[in-house]
């Protein structure tokens, strides 16, 4: 019990730390972050964004995202395959719920898990994850405040 209190824990905070890496993001209608987690260690992150060498710019001005503009897991599974780590196991944090292109890749990269923090309205990308036999976790940070969270935001307020 105390060991999956532990873990709970563990995956609370890497969730929030994909929440603060998702305001990397200069998408303007919807910011997701990322992190690929083994071991305890985190070994890539991403967040939603334009390709390497393009603009910085995610949506056109009727405010539609672009097509080629990448998903946090996307950048975070792609910046795997140029480094020397090895996703084989891992776990990845995500901000928002995969889609099923994502799912994809998430299945390929040899990622057994994912926690995530924010469900979409189509459930494919979860649905594939799982009949793919990887382990999927929703966390709704919302319920999951502490009073040290509430504590720290009013300090962070009155600065």
């Amino acid at each position: 019990m105390e060991s999956k209190d532990k873990q709970h824990k563990l995956d609370l905070r890497y969730l929030r730390m994909a929440l603060i890496w998702a305001e990397n993001s200069y998408c303007q209608r919807r910011k997701v972050g990322a992190l690929v987690v083994k071991d305890k260690m985190i070994i890539s992150d991403g967040y939603n964004g334009t390709p390497s060498g393009f603009p910085n710019i995610c949506e056109n001005s009727d405010n539609t995202t672009f097509p080629y503009v990448l998903h946090a897991e996307a950048n975070a599974i792609t910046k795997l395959a140029r480094s020397s780590n090895n996703s084989d196991g891992s776990t990845l944090y995500v901000t928002a719920s995969p889609c099923i292109e994502c799912a994809k890749l998430i299945i390929q990269s040899g990622i057994k898990r994912v926690v995530y923090a924010e469900k979409y309205r189509l459930e494919d990308g979860i649905d594939l994850l799982r009949k793919a036999g990887i382990e999927v976790e929703y966390m709704n940070l919302k319920d999951e405040t502490t009073e040290k969270d509430i504590q720290y935001t009013k300090e962070n307020k009155q600065e």
